[in-house]
């Protein structure tokens, strides 16, 4: 979030939301409320927090609004003549309109400039878990 900060109160502030993904996770909660809309809101968001908790606690996936559809569905869109490669730069921006920031720089066929249907989807759904995962990570 760009916001100018002009104390060091503020800083201290800006530096444990960051620190804590608050910005990330109240994005993603705002995210899964939009597109399910649920009739009790508050419960919803209990189970979703419920379930991210159990997530960090088990070592599982935490819950997430896309899914290897999306994933599919975008290198779709990227790759219209049905290559089953795209560029770097296809890939980046792909998994970036998507809203992942921790894209993997370096996915198998960089050298070339042709990423595979397969690397975008495990690349995707790798950078999605981390996006999702608002708790510290092993």
């Amino acid at each position: 979030m760009d916001v100018k900060i002009t104390t060091e109160r503020e800083k201290e502030a800006a530096a444990y939301l960051e620190k804590h993904k608050i910005f990330d996770l109240m994005r993603n909660l705002t995210s899964m409320l939009f597109f399910y809309r649920p009739d009790d809101p508050k419960e919803f968001l209990i189970e979703k927090l419920e379930q991210l908790k159990q997530a960090r606690d088990q070592g599982q996936k935490a819950p997430s609004l896309l899914s290897h559809s999306n994933l599919d569905a975008a290198f779709g869109i990227v790759d219209p003549a049905n290559e089953r490669y795209v560029t770097f730069a296809q890939y980046k921006q792909a998994l970036i309109s998507l809203g992942m920031k921790d894209i993997n720089e370096c996915p198998d066929g960089v050298n070339d400039d042709k990423i595979t249907y397969d690397t975008f989807i495990t690349e995707g759904m790798l950078s999605l878990e981390k996006c999702s995962a608002t708790y510290k990570q092993p």
